[in-house]
């Protein structure tokens, strides 16, 4: 999929003459991929130089890569600040991560627990980027 269309995915929908959220197409994936820990190293944001030094893990370059290519939609989400965008696209340009949109201003500290109106589906990077696979697993969701 290129940008242009997934953009196209992404913008208002109105339905009845009111705004919805968009639905992407049966199949299409919308990754949010964390940067620092998950694609490289760990740089922390009181240290945006060693971006400039920092190499990607290769499994994940070519995971997230492959999935661009099969039309999902990849953003990248990161809690450095709007001050190290430039610095962050430069260096996702210069490994060749092919991506959507980029976040920044991610909360820090982790262990998130994610709530929205959407299905959303969090898997944790534990030092290997491969395809996902399905488990069964427990979660904590709300009460009916």
């Amino acid at each position: 999929m290129k940008r242009e269309e997934a953009e196209k995915l992404l913008h208002e929908k109105v339905e009845q003459g009111e705004q919805v959220s968009p639905v992407l197409p049966e199949g299409v994936k919308n990754y949010l991929i964390d940067i620092d820990g998950t694609i490289t190293e760990d740089v922390p944001n009181e240290q945006p130089e060693r971006m400039a030094t920092c190499a990607p893990f290769p499994d994940a370059l070519k995971t997230c890569n492959k999935w661009y290519d099969e039309g999902h939609l990849i953003c990248y989400f990161t809690s450095r600040t709007e001050d190290h965008r430039e610095i962050t696209e430069t260096w996702l340009n210069k490994h060749g991560f092919k991506y959507h949109s980029l976040l920044m201003g991610k909360p820090r500290g982790g262990n998130y627990h994610w709530i929205d109106n959407h299905l959303v589906k969090a898997t944790r990077y534990r030092g290997k980027f491969t395809d996902l696979v399905e488990k069964n697993i427990t979660i904590q969701v709300f009460e009916d």
